[in-house]
């Protein structure tokens, strides 16, 4: 069946829920797990994981936090495919659009399935912050599985 899984990581609660979906799926298909952390391009206020990120930090000091966060985010995928016992690699992007990343990415590493958080947002704070997940699930002709 499915033989390769992307999983977006932001770092956040809602993505180590679906980071041990996919590990135990993978586990179970005998697939091999794809990571990725996707930073926003550019320095604008954003949000990652629990975090809140851009409120005077720029330059070098933002992008060493940022891989900070990147590099910890990676690391708890990186643990639960070693509990799982799957093969695991990662994948740390800067893109103005992180959707289309995770999308070009799943392409160009050949995954057959995506395993994503979303967050449930709703009203205007879905229309103010958008939803990447949405978004991956709009243009993505790779199926995606979405955890709440």
């Amino acid at each position: 069946m499915y033989k390769h899984i992307l999983v977006p990581t932001d770092g956040s609660s809602l993505s180590r829920k679906a980071i041990k979906i996919a590990a135990a799926l993978a586990r179970a298909l005998g697939a091999r797990i794809t990571a990725i952390y996707v930073v926003p391009e550019g320095v604008p206020t954003l949000f990652s994981g629990d975090r809140l990120y851009g409120s005077g930090i720029l330059g070098r000091q933002y992008r060493e936090l940022v891989t900070s966060e990147a590099k910890k985010a990676l690391a708890v995928v990186e643990i639960e495919a070693g509990i799982a016992g799957v093969a695991y690699a990662s994948v740390q992007a800067l893109a103005g659009h992180p959707w289309q990343e995770i999308i070009r990415t799943a392409r160009s590493r050949r995954c057959d399935l995506i395993v994503m958080a979303s967050h449930g947002r709703a009203g205007l704070t879905a229309l103010a912050l958008g939803s990447e997940t949405t978004k991956v699930l709009a243009h993505s002709k790779i199926p995606v599985l979405v955890c709440r």
